[in-house]
């Protein structure tokens, strides 16, 4: 009795994508479907980067379909395709830039910009192209965090090369002033260098532009949310009452600007004894978790306040590529891959596909 494509397509729909929870028929991922007597090759297509997991993704294909009365060969390729995704009405996207991630918290000190750095470094590990754009413009701390300096060099004295480590590419404020020079700039001129951070920043064919935004909800925020195209925002919170109360602020600004929210990160939420293992939740438990439950978003991870995260941080070699099979890593890799999965689930940005139509008088 010879294999249909039915039988394989069945096959398939039993088994679900360990990241979207979606069967692989019914989410789409199965594509160059061929079925030859016996012999059965195609691809699986993941909407986001798993470099980790396509070895175990296409284990438990093969090991479905071997089993199918008359199998004879069965191929399978597992690979990632990032496509960009809507954006706020009325804008449009960037060129080379296929997502832009905004990381955002409603108060400082929650290690929003440690997140941020170790978030891009994630998804880069798991395969994707990524940038990082330091918007904390009074605060630059990405290029001490990724161990980069220098001055970014121009080709056309109009555009800057982003500079790179660890396979991010990255733009900031603190690559262009002294480093004990504040920056005592208004509003106006502050969101007018994030603008051209971005714009005349010559990324790189990225699937995510990280932006480390600045804490609060203030003139950056606003631009941000109005000029600068959003595929969506995650929330950076520690569990104590105080932090919760300014990230809800935050949260409901972007909602009130059109831009959805991919998921809330709680950081610091128990405390490790670096000495003997101990943990403890100073901070309080269940913040984070219970603001989700508010608002109805992904809670995304928690992450431990740990002596590492933070001497990695400051030597210029985050966690994710400090310690990149550690515990502290996998929880980074784990949200970073919830939060490209929630990008992959939005809809499609359909702007390319419709010409631009142009009136002109004769």
């Amino acid at each position: 009795m010879s294999i249909t494509v039915e039988d394989v397509k069945a096959a398939l729909s039993q088994i679900v994508d360990p990241n979207t929870t979606k069967d692989y028929v019914s989410g789409k991922a199965v594509k160059n479907l061929k079925v030859d007597g016996g012999d059965i090759s195609l691809d699986i297509e993941l909407g986001y980067p798993a470099k980790s997991q396509f070895d175990s993704i296409r284990a438990s294909v093969i090991a479905a379909l071997r089993v199918l009365p008359g199998a004879g060969n069965v191929s399978v390729n597992v690979h990632s395709k990032v496509i960009s995704h809507t954006v706020q009405r009325g804008l449009k996207l960037m060129p080379n830039v296929k997502n832009i991630i905004a990381v955002a918290s409603g108060k400082g000190g929650v290690g929003k910009s440690t997140t941020a750095v170790n978030l891009a470094l994630a998804l880069a590990a798991e395969g994707a192209s990524v940038g990082l754009l330091d918007a904390d413009i009074y605060g630059p701390s990405q290029p001490m965090m990724l161990g980069v300096s220098g001055r970014p060099e121009t080709k056309d004295g109009k555009t800057m090369e982003p500079l790179e480590n660890y396979g991010v590419q990255v733009s900031s404020i603190g690559f262009l002033i002294d480093p004990d020079e504040p920056m005592v700039w208004r509003g106006p001129m502050v969101t007018q260098a994030l603008q051209q951070l971005l714009e005349q920043t010559n990324w790189r064919d990225l699937d995510y532009l990280i932006v480390d935004m600045p804490p609060g909800t203030g003139d950056i925020q606003l631009t941000l949310s109005q000029k600068v195209p959003v595929t969506g925002a995650v929330i950076v919170t520690t569990p104590q009452d105080i932090a919760l109360l300014d990230a809800r602020k935050g949260l409901k600004m972007f909602e009130k600007v059109g831009i959805p929210i991919l998921g809330i990160v709680e950081n610091m939420s128990t405390h490790i004894c670096s000495n003997c293992g101990h943990a403890e939740e100073i901070f309080g438990a269940g913040g984070g978790a219970k603001m989700c439950k508010d608002f109805n978003v992904e809670f995304l991870g928690a992450l431990p306040l740990t002596l590492a995260i933070r001497e990695q941080a400051d030597s210029g070699k985050p966690t994710v590529v400090a310690e990149p099979d550690g515990q502290v890593a996998a929880i980074y890799k784990d949200i970073a891959r919830k939060i490209a999965v929630q990008v992959s689930e939005k809809a499609k940005d359909m702007t390319s596909k419709f010409p631009s139509i142009v009136i002109k008088n004769d």
